[in-house]
C-alpha cells in the first residue's frame, strides 16, 4: 500500500475533485479534511460513512483512508507532522491530549458540538483567503488559525469519548474527568484529595473506583501518565527530567523505572524507535 509523506512540518491545500484520484493509502502525518461542497463516501480503516458539505474529518498517522466522490467536491486539507508539533509549547501539547489518547475514532465528522460548526467554517474560509492572497504575515496568521482549529478538534473529541463497557455511571466519569484535569498536580491525585472532592471515605475511594471501572485508582492514574509520557516522547523534544517533573515523578530515574516496568523498554529506547520508524516512512 502507498504511504504518503509530508516533507514540510506543515502544509495546507485546496482541491476541487470530480472523482477521487487517489486509491486507499496511508501517511505518516496528521490530516484535517474539511468539505466545503459536495457529497460522497469517506473510508477509514475499512469503515465507511457518507460525507457532505461543512464536515471536518481527522486522519491520524497510519490510518488507511480514501474518499469516494459522488458529486463535485471541494476539499480543504490541513497537514502537519511530529516536527510541527515539536515546535509548539508544552501547554499547547497538553491541550491535544484527547486527540493523542483517543485516536481510534470511527469515520465521520469530528465536530459534534453544534456551536463549533459555524466557527470551524469561518476559520476554514479565513485560511483559504490567506492561502490565496498571501498578504504580509500570512504564514503567521495561518498557523494561529490552524492551532485554534486543532484545539477545537481536541475539545470536540474530549466531549465525545466513548467509555469502556465497565464505565457506566456518571460518578465514574466525573472521577475520571477529575483525574485528567488534575494529572499534573500530584497533590490533587492523592486518594485523600479525590475522596474529599467526591465526599467519599478515603479508606473506601480506591475500592469504590474499582467497582465502577474494574481498575484500581492508582493503576488508572499510572496508565494515563504512561500514555502522556508516550505522547511527549513522540511529539515533543522535552528532556526526560522535564517530563518527570511535569508528571509528578520523583526524578528521571523514577520515570524510567516505571515506564520500563510497564512498557518493557526505557523511555529513550521508545523515543529512538519512534524516530527511526518515522525516518523509514519518509525515506
Amino acid at each position: 500500500m502507498e504511504i504518503k509523506n509530508l516533507f514540510e512540518p506543515f502544509e495546507i491545500e485546496y482541491l476541487e475533485m470530480k472523482e477521487c484520484p487517489v486509491t486507499a493509502h496511508k501517511h505518516n502525518f496528521f490530516e484535517l479534511v474539511y468539505i466545503l461542497e459536495g457529497t460522497g463516501m469517506q473510508c477509514i480503516n475499512k469503515n465507511k460513512l457518507p460525507y457532505a458539505s461543512e464536515k471536518l474529518f481527522l486522519l491520524m498517522p497510519q490510518d488507511c483512508h480514501s474518499f469516494e466522490v459522488k458529486t463535485v467536491t471541494k476539499f480543504f486539507f490541513i497537514r502537519f507532522n511530529d516536527i510541527y508539533l515539536k515546535t509548539q509549547s508544552k501547554e499547547w501539547i497538553q491541550k491535544l491530549e484527547f486527540i493523542f489518547q483517543n485516536n481510534t475514532h470511527l469515520p465521520g465528522c469530528i465536530v459534534k458540538n453544534k456551536t463549533d460548526k459555524p466557527l470551524v467554517k469561518a476559520m476554514v474560509e479565513a485560511l483559504i483567503r490567506e492561502h490565496i492572497n498571501k498578504q504580509h504575515y500570512h504564514l503567521e496568521v495561518v498557523k494561529q488559525i490552524v492551532n485554534t482549529l486543532i484545539t477545537i478538534v481536541a475539545r470536540n473529541i474530549s466531549m465525545n469519548i466513548p467509555l469502556k463497557e465497565s464505565v457506566k455511571t456518571n460518578a465514574s466519569l466525573e472521577i475520571i474527568n477529575y483525574i485528567h484535569q488534575n494529572i499534573y498536580s500530584s497533590e490533587h491525585l492523592k486518594a485523600e484529595s479525590i475522596a474529599q472532592r467526591f465526599n467519599i471515605s478515603p479508606t473506601y475511594i480506591s475500592e469504590y473506583f474499582k467497582k465502577l471501572t474494574g481498575e484500581s485508582l492508582q493503576q488508572y492514574i499510572i496508565d494515563y501518565k504512561l500514555k502522556l509520557i508516550e505522547t511527549r516522547l513522540q511529539y515533543s523534544d522535552l528532556r526526560m527530567n522535564e517530563i518527570a517533573y511535569e508528571l509528578g515523578f520523583t526524578d528521571e530515574s523514577h520515570l524510567t523505572k516505571t515506564f520500563k516496568k510497564y512498557k518493557g523498554v526505557s523511555p529513550s529506547e521508545f523515543r529512538k524507535h519512534f524516530n527511526n520508524k518515522m525516518k523509514v516512512a519518509v525515506a
